[in-house]
Formats: structure tokens, C-alpha cells, sequence
């Protein structure tokens, strides 16, 4: 039963990557047909991740009151019609508009998973299984802008979104038959406007709360930099085709799945804290290594993304504690907290990959600086939040 749970919230927890990564090798085909510039197309992206974060605050107060399972279907519901809305649309405003609403519905298997794990289970049992889900979940990002850009070769950019919408309707009929719910009737919370509001300033108000889940956040913005710069990466700085997404987002992802099983393996043999700074370490020694070969040499495969390899299976291994370590806090609230927390780390991700990364992505050694600074200022988070 674990590992069925353990599929299908990993599934869940895929269809926001997969939205965001399978139609990156389009970026140019869809600026051309819509006589778009590059930094129009990137708001697609932009857009996007912000709304995937704005909702990220009400998924899990939703399924605090209604129910796991409504909050996940209900969703996919929408997302399933937004994916359809963007394999038809006939204008840039028209998609912006459907990628609005994707990224609105496409986040409630991240947080209502999170929230499911922390009813079923405990302790190390719910790191675990919160490392299972990071592990099968990595195979979306890998797998995803590999498969666009041999969709965008053979069939042209619209036939992403019908595999987005595709994918939707699989899991909306895999947790219709196979996810129950995890949160009995006697444990919601009413749908009190003044309650929900003093539930928020409460987990709001715990420096603790928000300095762990910053922690988190900067530093997976190390991961957004190269998400969001991904087609300029690939294409302009490595000079590699459409079809060959897979030489940054494999090593980016192959090293989270590690890091991911890794941190399951370890989770009974470290204590949190001792695995959030082994973490740290090995980030140190990925982004030092990649700063010091981007200034040195020009940028090629594999030395430019083997140090990114490090870096996410060394980001993998803090990722379960550190949610954990925040979730922990209110166990009474766990839907809240996972809202907050997800939007929290969602809206860094938007801010990296949608602002700082266009500033950034026409030089592999600013890019890595770039990540060198995240790591600096999630570390500055962690230090006083493990104090706390």
C-alpha cells in the first residue's frame, strides 16, 4: 500500500514540473509563430510560477476543511481544461491566460500530498516516504523537456499541451480509484474566515516557520536559475539543439533522485540537523567547483553541468528534514503549513527563474555566481532557524 501511495503522490507532485519543463525546447517556435520576443515568452514561464505560488496559500486550507481528495480532483479538473485551452490557442494572450490557470491548478498534489504524508505517518517513517516521492517525482524534470523536444521535432509545440492534458486525465483516474481519503470528518477544520486568518498569522508569525522554509527555498533557487534559464543555457551558451535539453536537465535531476533515496536511506541513522549540514556541505563543494570551471574555461558538456550533478543530490538530501522541520511546528495545521510553506518556496523559485535568471543567463559563470549567492543566503537562514 506504501508504494502505491508513494506513486501516486510522486504522480501528483509531477504535474506542476512537468507543465513547467516540457515545453521549454519551444521557446523559440512559439516566439516565431506568435512574432513574440524571448523575454514575452519567458512570462509564460514567469506567469506561470507565480500563480502556481499564489495558490499554493489555499490549497492546504482547503483540504483542511473539504477533504483531501475534492481539493486534489477538483483541480485536476482545471488543469486538465487549461492544458486543452493552450494546445488550442490561437494568440500569446490567449496561452498566457491558459498557462495562468495551469499554473493555478497545478499545485495541489505538492502541497495536499505533503499534508497527506504528515496524516498517515510520523517521524522517520514520514521522511522516508517524503524521500520516496522526491526520488520517483525527479523522473519528471529529467524526462520532461527530453520528451518536448522530441514532441517539438517531430509534432510541433501544441502537441506538449495535449500531453500535459493527457497526463492530467490519467491522474485524475488514478486518485478517483485508488487515493482514499486520509483526513476523517472529525479532524477538519470549519471554514471560518476570522479562524483561517488567525491559523495563518500564527504560522506567519513563527520566525522559525519562515526562516526553515526560506532556507529551502533560496537555496533550491540555486535549481530555478537553470530551470529558468534552461533554452539560453542549452542552446546559446552550450550550443546544443532542441532535442538535447537532457544534458542540463538529466545530471540536474538524476542528482536529486540520489540525494532524494539517499536521504530516506539516512533518515534513521542522522538526525535532521546533521543531514541538513551534510547538505550544505556537498552544495559548497558543487557551487565552489562550478564557479571556479566557468571562469576558467568556456562552458561545455559534461564539466558544466557535471558540479550541477552536486549540487541537487547534495540539495536533495536537506529537503525532507527541512520541510519536515517546518511541518513539525504545527501538527494541528498541517495543511496550512504545507500552503504557506510551498508558496513561500514557490514564490522564491518564480523570483529566481522569472527576474534574477534573465539578468543572469547569457554567461554560464554569472549563473554560477548566481547560485553561489543562494546558497549564501539560505545558509544565513538555516544558522539562526537551527538555533531556534
Amino acid at each position: 500500500m506504501n508504494i502505491l501511495l508513494t506513486l501516486l503522490l510522486a504522480g501528483l507532485t509531477m504535474v506542476g514540473p512537468l507543465a513547467i519543463d516540457t515545453y521549454l525546447p519551444s521557446f523559440p517556435a512559439i516566439a516565431s509563430e506568435f512574432g513574440a520576443t524571448p523575454i514575452a515568452i519567458q512570462q509564460t514561464l514567469s506567469l506561470f510560477l507565480f500563480c502556481f505560488a499564489f495558490m499554493m496559500l489555499f490549497y492546504g486550507t482547503l483540504s483542511d476543511t473539504l477533504g483531501r481528495r475534492p481539493v486534489i480532483l477538483w483541480s485536476l479538473v482545471a488543469y486538465i481544461i487549461a492544458s486543452v485551452g493552450g494546445a488550442l490557442a490561437g494568440s500569446l494572450g490567449f496561452l498566457l491566460a491558459c498557462r495562468v490557470l495551469q499554473g493555478l491548478s497545478s499545485g495541489a498534489g505538492s502541497v495536499v500530498g505533503r499534508a497527506i504524508v504528515q496524516d498517515r505517518f510520523d517521524g522517520a517513517d514520514a521522511q522516508k516516504i517524503l524521500g520516496h516521492i522526491m526520488m520517483v517525482f525527479g523522473l519528471a524534470p529529467a524526462l520532461a523537456p527530453i520528451i518536448g523536444g522530441w514532441m517539438q521535432v517531430s509534432l510541433g509545440w501544441r502537441s506538449i499541451f495535449w500531453f500535459l492534458a493527457l497526463f492530467g486525465v490519467l491522474m485524475l483516474f488514478a486518485v478517483w480509484r485508488w487515493l482514499p481519503e486520509s483526513l476523517p470528518q472529525e479532524k477538519r477544520h470549519p471554514f471560518e474566515v476570522k479562524l483561517i486568518a488567525a491559523n495563518y498569522l500564527k504560522v506567519l508569525r513563527n520566525r522559525r516557520f519562515l526562516l526553515l522554509s526560506a532556507a529551502l527555498g533560496v537555496a533550491f533557487g540555486g535549481f530555478a536559475l537553470y530551470i529558468g534559464s534552461a533554452a539560453y543555457f542549452v542552446m546559446n551558451i552550450l550550443h546544443l539543439p532542441e532535442t538535447a535539453f537532457g544534458w542540463l536537465f538529466i545530471p540536474l535531476v538524476a542528482g536529486m533522485v540520489v540525494g532524494s533515496a539517499l536521504s530516506g536511506k539516512l533518515a534513521r541513522r542522522y538526525s535532521q540537523a546533521q543531514l541538513i549540514w551534510l547538505s550544505y556541505a556537498g552544495m559548497t563543494v558543487a557551487v565552489l567547483a562550478n564557479v571556479a570551471y566557468t571562469y576558467w574555461f568556456t562552458a561545455a558538456v559534461p564539466w558544466a553541468v557535471l558540479p550541477l550533478f552536486f549540487y541537487s543530490l547534495a540539495l536533495a538530501l536537506a529537503m525532507p528534514p527541512l520541510s519536515l522541520l517546518a511541518l513539525n511546528l504545527f501538527p494541528d495545521n498541517s495543511g496550512l503549513a504545507a500552503s504557506l510553506q510551498s508558496f513561500i518556496q514557490m514564490t522564491l523559485f518564480a523570483l529566481v527563474s522569472g527576474l534574477v535568471a534573465p539578468l543572469l543567463f547569457d554567461s554560464a559563470f554569472k549563473l554560477a555566481c548566481g547560485v553561489l549567492g543562494c546558497l549564501v543566503v539560505s545558509l544565513l537562514c538555516w544558522i539562526p532557524a537551527r538555533r531556534g
